[in-house]
């Protein structure tokens, strides 16, 4: 795993309606150390997807710079994993097929790459799901196989939008348990995206509050490892950082 590098990123569009320049990140720096999971948090529209699609390198930057391990991005690239809101997944391949896809494409034989995807499968208790299809689970194994398959890429930065928006609440909660032990084990450098402030303070070390794409504050989460929601609700220092970090977003 490598660090992340962010200096000065703005990003710029042209409003064809309104014939104008719109600006959605405007001077956003940001270090995130190697193997750290940092939640950027904020409301629809402050530029949070746009910092993160900038970073995997899907859309341009307009100004400043992104490195990951000292190296500029300029493209997509196999160092960056990403997991979408939406599932994502091959449909027609089964779920042993969709973990080994990134080692397939990375030139791995058969054999060594279905045992990656194995072991990644075993990671997420999914071991049983191996030979079924994305249609015949349910939505939280879905994301969890999509978890799964950025992983078994090996990324340097696993970078996740709003993954667990999709999925009821009860669900969404026994994700945000599975993923904090599988970051734990695995130790991926991440950058997670969401508008839910406990989700954000739940799963991160740190919270990067945004509003109008800029960064408000960045917000250290003093939560000891590992985290259950279980009496979490009642913990002292998890609402105080919950208070503080929505205070910021409905202020900006």
């Amino acid at each position: 795993m490598k660090s992340l590098t962010i200096k000065n990123l703005s990003k710029t569009y042209f409003d064809l309606y309104a014939a104008t320049h719109v600006t959605a990140v405007q001077d956003v720096s940001l270090d995130v150390r190697e193997g750290e999971f940092v939640s950027i948090v904020g409301p629809s529209g402050c530029g949070k997807s746009t910092i993160l699609n900038m970073i995997a390198g899907f859309i341009p930057i307009t100004g400043g710079e992104i490195l990951v391990g000292g190296k500029s991005v300029s493209g997509p690239g196999p160092d960056r994993g990403v997991v979408f809101q939406s599932f994502a997944l091959f449909p027609w391949r089964t779920v042993l097929e969709n973990v080994a896809f990134g080692p397939k494409m990375r030139g791995i034989g058969k054999a060594e790459r279905e045992k990656i995807a194995h072991e990644y499968l075993a990671l997420a208790k999914l071991t049983e799901a191996a030979e079924r299809y994305p249609n015949e689970l349910s939505g939280g194994m879905q994301q969890r196989v999509g978890v799964m398959r950025a992983l078994a890429n090996e990324p340097d930065v696993l970078l996740m939008d709003e993954p667990f928006a999709s999925v009821d609440a009860q669900t969404r909660m026994t994700l945000q348990e599975e993923l904090t032990r599988i970051w734990q084990e695995k130790r991926p450098t991440v950058i997670f995206i969401t508008h839910d402030v406990a989700e954000a303070v739940f799963l991160a070390d740190r919270v990067v509050a945004l509003s109008k794409g800029r960064v408000l504050a960045d917000i250290s989460v003093d939560l000891p490892r590992p985290r259950s929601w279980d009496g979490l609700h009642e913990d002292e220092r998890f609402k105080a950082c919950t208070a503080r970090v929505l205070q910021l977003v409905r202020a900006g």
